[in-house]
């Protein structure tokens, strides 16, 4: 019981580091204080021996006067005039007591989790009601995510003047966002946003000069579709359709093809409506050096409206997919890359599986090649379907009822489920690459079919990505950094034992002329390779999402210091992420000025956007100027 009592009375202060400090100093306060806390502690136990304890202590303990604890000897010790003042510190304590618990209690019933975010901290207003005109804007990927309640969707060129210049007389944000398809969310303002997928229009087709004068809220897939019958189509692709035209240009998209530049280079001219100036138009003719940085611009130097872009004739390519090595890779890497209009490679982490990927036009003369394949695409699948069923008995995991038949799911969707059973698990994740390895082997042979068709890439589920940018060479002296590369990168999943999931991709452009674009130079020849790192998302579990958020990191950490600047490789800027430690926020923004224009960028975008409302927090910390909106 005394046990107890004191145990009651102690946890009054809490075991955090200030209250262990408190107690360090009353410990501090000398011989008199310890007397005063000794006589003080034994009154109220004097207390409450006499009211709780006597019973116990005339049944157990002998009648005997020498006793110390004899009910003689304890009555007479109570009997003193202090037991009144014994009894109400005690009381004073057990009222602490009681006010901690009932605090405690009110504050989980006022402010419940839900049932999906149990094992986050407290965060008293997260989960407060949201007012109806909130809006919630987050990227495909999820990862990235804001809630706004300005959110502008203009439909015609005047109604998105009249946004920009209201809100730059207001001096409140209004960020360009596209589709949100961006991994780093890079158009996301809880400010606030505009949007221009009401502008979606093709507006002048110039079939002779091959150029189209396209609103910036189009679709890459509305414009393929909307162009198509006069015979033309986009020079390359990025591994998706859905993006917005304005969006997939301002942060330097590519497609693959050592030959071919990022997409931002098609450019032939563009309509900005900026907050200082208003509405302006920019070209190589008309302000060239604007025109060059703004094509590339991040969205930071005025709202995209029209864009005239340098189409190409519509053309079926045939795609030839192959599995290899990376011995055989280096003995054949320049004539692949110079030989081919497109080319990736697809690699397997823990194994040495090269997926090759080459697109190039039909001959007019052979035609496509006859080739039929070993697998049919049912066969080259099943083994991943076999592994799946396998793994979900080792795991003891009833399927759900109206889950879907995995005779239905694409290898993709496959992997994704595959993976979830277990996602940080680097054996298990090794067993899935092994199955898509086969996969790709079994898959080998031809596809015949339209650019936008064929260059396209299934990427997978949601995800967290990292992707670098460097250059390589030249077409006709190429360096083999690329392959150096990609060497390191497997070494070091090995080594820490990441469970990297497959593929690691990897592609080339031309350069371009664009200062912003990672891929920019000054030497026309110059080709740069660019390298994806991935961790997928299979889960909508937040403490499994979080989790695999922490392992890519980890995983994007190791490449960032081992290998960017070996390689001065920089990353993509719909993929870059923002650090939260000071220092290395430092240490990016002086990293990023060595590469980039950063003080003209800046210079146009305080005369373009004095007060910085197409701006964002994510811009500001890569590009921060001395004074703030």
């Amino acid at each position: 019981m005394y046990k107890n009592w004191l145990f009651l009375i102690s946890s009054t202060i809490p075991n955090t580091k200030e209250g262990r400090r408190n107690r360090g100093r009353k410990k501090n306060k000398g011989k008199n204080g310890k007397m005063l806390r000794a006589l003080t502690l034994r009154r109220s136990l004097q207390s409450l021996h006499h009211n709780h304890l006597k019973p116990l202590i005339s049944t157990a303990i002998p009648q005997n006067p020498l006793n110390p604890l004899s009910p003689a000897r304890a009555c007479s010790s109570l009997s003193s005039p202090s037991a009144s003042s014994s009894a109400s510190e005690l009381r004073k304590y057990l009222g602490y007591t009681a006010l901690v618990l009932f605090s405690a209690a009110a504050t989980y019933y006022s402010f419940p989790f839900p049932e999906n975010a149990k094992h986050k901290k407290a965060q008293i207003f997260r989960y407060a009601p949201l007012p109806e005109e909130l809006h919630t804007v987050s990227n495909w990927s999820g990862t990235h995510e804001v809630q706004t309640r300005v959110f502008h969707q203009p439909e015609t060129l005047e109604e998105l003047e009249k946004v920009v210049k209201d809100a730059h007389e207001k001096k409140t944000r209004i960020r360009p966002v596209g589709s949100g398809l961006s991994p780093n969310g890079i158009g996301l303002s809880r400010a606030g946003m505009v949007n221009l997928a009401l502008m979606d229009k093709v507006l002048e087709v110039d079939k002779e000069k091959k150029r189209v004068r396209v609103q910036a809220g189009i679709r890459v897939q509305e414009l393929v579709d909307g162009i198509k019958e006069h015979g033309l189509t986009l020079q390359n692709f990025a591994s998706i359709r859905e993006q917005q035209i304005g969006g997939i240009l301002q942060v330097g998209a590519h497609g693959t093809g050592a030959k071919l530049p990022p997409m931002d280079e098609q450019v032939i001219s563009m309509k900005l409506v900026t907050p200082a100036k208003g509405t302006i138009e920019i070209s190589k003719e008309k302000d060239p050096e604007l025109f060059y940085l703004a094509r590339c611009g991040l969205g930071g130097l005025g709202v995209v409206a029209e864009v005239t872009i340098q189409c190409v004739e519509r053309q079926e390519l045939v795609e030839h997919t192959s599995v290899s090595n990376m011995e055989e890779i280096k003995k054949n890497h320049k004539k692949l890359l110079s030989e081919n209009k497109h080319v990736k490679y697809l690699y397997i982490p823990y194994s040495d599986t090269v997926v090759v990927v080459t697109c190039n036009p039909v001959s007019k003369w052979k035609g496509p090649p006859k080739f039929k394949p070993k697998y049919s695409s049912d066969e080259a699948i099943q083994h991943v379907r076999d592994l799946y069923k396998e793994c979900l008995q080792k795991c003891s995991v009833v399927p759900v009822k109206n889950d879907v038949d995995i005779n239905e799911l694409s290898f993709t969707e496959l992997r994704d489920k595959l993976l979830a059973l277990d996602p940080l698990d680097k054996d298990h994740v090794v067993k899935v690459n092994q199955a898509e390895a086969e996969f790709w082997r079994k898959s080998e042979g031809y596809r015949v079919g339209w650019s936008d068709e064929i260059l396209g890439f299934d990427c997978g589920g949601q995800q967290w990505v990292s992707e670098t940018c460097f250059p390589v060479g030249t077409l006709s002296k190429p360096s083999l950094k690329d392959l150096e590369y990609i060497e390191d990168v497997k070494q070091l999943i090995e080594k820490n034992e990441v469970p990297a999931p497959a593929p690691i991709e990897q592609r080339w452009t031309a350069c371009t002329k664009s200062p912003m674009s990672p891929a920019s130079s000054t030497k026309d020849d110059d080709i740069f390779s660019w390298v994806g790192i991935i961790m997928y998302l299979p889960t909508t579990d937040a403490r499994q999402r979080k989790e695999i958020t922490e392992e890519f990191f980890h995983y994007r950490r190791l490449t960032q210091v081992q290998l960017w600047d070996k390689y001065s490789a920089y990353e993509h800027w719909a993929k870059i992420e923002v650090p939260k430690d000071k220092e290395e926020l430092a240490s990016l923004q002086a990293r990023l000025r060595k590469r980039f224009p950063v003080d003209a960028y800046n210079k146009a975008r305080k005369e373009l956007d004095p007060s910085r409302i197409l701006s964002n927090n994510k811009l500001e910390k890569l590009f921060p100027l001395s004074d703030t909106i």
